[in-house]
């Protein structure tokens, strides 16, 4: 038995019908060379003799004294979990695209172990996907990226890999570090008065950005976000998106630019939701501002990725690509530069004490005014290399991540070999043909390649 902590109850709290709190992770595969048309088949078959179910994923939500614990569960139907499916033909991405709207917008049972696995067959000339989800309470985004690499091998040759649910388990404080919305949060809510210690470099940085908002006109929109229809109540309903861009594309854009990988895919998201907004006649006057989780290892650093959370300006009012990118990127510098004169445990109390009216206004609807941003841009690093899972290679992995009220749209993406993978979720109902945002994402890359001269 064992206590849920602050955070791990606030995604429990969070969830309701139209707001399902789940994450999940879409991966496709090709068939080894030498495999039979039935390959598939028998895989499903194979991963069904993994019934030895390890932690988190044979644990369920029970209450203890009114409190949430997780227990084992004794009688786990693995049968519920893994599920073996085939898309419609033609079994195009577009069909795959849909299955995973769907299976993303459903609850999961509190009354099982909340984690699903779908293996799927028929998707194209000898291919398959897989598709995982795990209830944010169980695992976070970076502790299920790091288990996803642990299923898999840099071997071609490799076979009797387990399943996700099979892994031999570790530690969950040795995932490594990441960052969310909710982590600080939760931090801010259960566990930042643990470190009084911080409070005077906590304090002066915050008094310091509260003077410059005052000063700056636009440094003042980073407190109070423009309304948008990002920022609306949402349906149960989702829509799913995703794409792959090369990375040389886009380091060759950070050389001409003197910029990073980071900065560059923040701008390639400002310019589609300029994009898409300005189709749906509906792009704010003011920029519309991204909380950009951004990692801040310094080289001195024997402590491994240290991460921060940046109100990020996106300059969705710039109509000149270049120029966008190029303030997006100071302003990233100027937040960076700001976190570099703080310990990590400055860092995380500063973050969540600057996302506390995001916070209030998120879990209760009140304080409209408080829109301290309008979207949530997400990078969670992946494999570098390629990467097989008994044989077959993994061609793709995208996120899929969480919507929910008044934050419409998440756009996670990751990187894994020689490309970065865009998945965007969003409400069905309040972003209408978001698909239509990967080609402004296409046309964001393209217009930055262009203006540089590549």
């Amino acid at each position: 038995m064992k206590p849920l902590s602050p955070t791990d109850q606030l995604f429990l709290w969070l969830e309701k019908r139209q707001q399902p709190m789940h994450v999940g992770g879409l991966q496709l595969f090709s068939f080894p060379e030498d495999a039979p048309d039935d390959y598939v088949a028998r895989l499903a078959d194979q991963l069904r003799e993994h019934t030895l179910v390890t932690p988190p994923f044979n644990q369920r939500l029970s209450y203890r004294l009114g409190q949430p614990v997780w227990v084992e569960d004794e009688h786990l139907d693995l049968e519920h979990h893994f599920r073996f499916e085939a898309l419609p033909t033609p079994g195009r991405i577009r069909e795959l695209l849909t299955f995973i709207s769907a299976e993303h917008s459903h609850l999961m049972d509190r009354e099982r172990p909340m984690w699903e696995v779908h293996l799927i067959e028929g998707l194209g000339e000898r291919q398959f996907a897989l598709y995982t989800k795990v209830h944010h309470s169980l695992v976070d985004g970076v502790s299920a990226m790091r288990m996803v690499t642990r299923t898999l091998s840099e071997d071609p040759e490799q076979r009797g890999m387990p399943p996700i649910w099979a892994l031999p388990p570790r530690v969950r404080g040795e995932s490594g570090e990441g960052a969310s919305l909710w982590r600080s949060v939760g931090h801010l809510l259960g566990e930042s008065g643990k470190q009084l210690g911080t409070i005077p470099t906590v304090a002066r940085e915050l008094l310091r950005t509260i003077n410059e908002a005052r000063k700056d006109p636009a440094y003042h929109s980073i407190f109070h976000a423009p309304r948008s229809v990002l920022n609306q109540r949402i349906t149960g309903s989702r829509r799913f998106a995703a794409q792959s861009f090369c990375l040389k594309r886009i380091k060759a854009v950070c050389q001409a630019y003197g910029t990073t990988v980071n900065d560059v895919v923040t701008a390639m998201c400002a310019t589609a939701l300029r994009g898409y907004l300005m189709n749906q006649e509906a792009l704010p006057a003011k920029p519309l501002i991204a909380m950009v989780p951004v990692s801040l290892r310094r080289d001195e650093s024997s402590g491994g990725n240290q991460v921060g959370v940046i109100l990020a300006n996106l300059h969705t009012d710039e109509p000149d690509p270049a120029e966008r990118l190029r303030k997006i990127h100071q302003g990233m510098q100027d937040a960076k530069e700001r976190y570099a004169h703080m310990s990590p445990e400055e860092i995380i109390n500063y973050t969540a004490l600057t996302l506390a009216p995001a916070a209030f206004h998120l879990l209760t609807g009140m304080a409209p005014n408080w829109q301290t941003f309008n979207v949530v841009i997400s990078n969670v690093p992946g494999p570098r290399e390629s990467r097989y899972w008994n044989g077959a290679k993994m061609e793709g992995m995208y996120p899929v991540s969480i919507a929910m009220d008044r934050l419409a749209l998440n756009m996670t993406l990751t990187s894994y070999n020689d490309q970065v993978e865009f998945g965007l979720i969003g409400c069905r109902r309040t972003l209408p043909s978001l698909q239509r945002m990967l080609d402004f994402l296409d046309e964001g890359l393209a217009e930055l390649e262009a203006a540089a001269g590549l």
